[in-house]
């Protein structure tokens, strides 16, 4: 496998049809977002019971959800890909998927994400089908504005608000909590996107793609990544008031805290050589350790 193709970070090794579709996705990725969608769900877990079963129909909504956002990307950007030295190792330019396998599992997933979003409520099932548009409408978003970072944010960050009224089937009370939490993860989610933007600098300018980066220059632009960072555990201390939680949740974000600086600390302006440290490793925690503090403050 090409360095390029080492360079994006968890990308397995095979040939099988199966590796090429968890690569095609980046499916490890999951993992990123999907704790936030099981905070809305653990704390709606203080009103209603929840089941096995909507646990089960929250992941799998989740999974096919951010399957068919990152797989249409992969289909709208891939004359884009091609020409990106960073990109052009991944499933669709380098031949290892058709398009029409792409399309297949975008479908597929889909068809999966509406069944699941059918099978929990009838609130679930109304939105699905705007979700899916948002999330979707993402791909096209680098080509005309520079907050394409923030709509990739929100793309995610509705997954809180989506565990919630998955397990309540109703708007939160106070009203502003289910708005709290998708804005943490939207400026969660954006401030690093605005660092993964950093190593196609070059290549944004040259295509006349919109980012931060190419409208800021590298310097504020990871500027702004502080702030947008900053912002979020602002929103999380306030989902936390208005969810009522506790200490344990606290000392979750701030642990968060401390792994959201000390990746600030490995992405200097000059210095990019340690980005994939900061992008998979600090941010794959964040999401964990905040639901871990949530989970041992709703057990006690």
């Amino acid at each position: 496998m090409s360095s390029d193709a080492r360079r994006e970070g968890q990308t397995f090794a095979g040939e099988s049809l199966v590796v090429r579709y968890v690569n095609f996705v980046k499916l490890p990725h999951t993992l990123f977002a999907l704790p936030f969608a099981l905070l809305g769900l653990l704390v709606a877990s203080r009103q209603h019971p929840v089941t096995w079963w909507t646990l089960a129909l929250v992941v799998l909504a989740f999974t096919c959800a951010r399957f068919v956002a990152l797989g249409f990307n992969r289909i709208a950007d891939r004359d884009l890909d091609a020409k990106n030295p960073r990109t052009r190792a991944r499933e669709l330019p380098a031949g290892r998927l058709t398009l029409a396998q792409a399309w297949a599992a975008v479908l597929a997933a889909a068809a999966l994400f509406l069944w699941a979003a059918w099978a929990l409520n009838p609130l679930c099932f109304a939105l699905a089908p705007v979700a899916l548009v948002f999330i979707s409408g993402y791909s096209y978003a680098k080509r005309f504005t520079r907050w394409s970072h923030l709509w990739l944010g929100l793309a995610d960050g509705i997954a809180t608000p989506a565990g919630y009224l998955a397990v309540t089937g109703r708007w939160s009370e106070p009203w502003w909590l289910l708005v709290v939490g998708a804005l943490a993860v939207t400026f969660w989610v954006g401030g690093f996107d605005v660092f993964y933007a950093l190593q196609d600098e070059d290549f944004d300018r040259a295509e006349r793609l919109e980012s931060l980066v190419v409208r800021l220059g590298r310097r504020r632009a990871i500027g702004a990544a502080k702030v947008l960072h900053g912002l979020a555990l602002i929103a999380l201390v306030l989902f936390g008031i208005g969810a009522g939680l506790g200490v344990a949740y606290y000392a979750g974000v701030a642990l968060g805290a401390a792994l959201i600086a000390w990746e600030h600390q490995l992405v200097q302006p000059g210095d990019l050589s340690r980005l994939d440290a900061a992008f998979f490793t600090a941010n794959g925690i964040v999401s964990v350790v905040v639901f871990l503090g949530a989970l041992v403050d709703r057990i006690l």
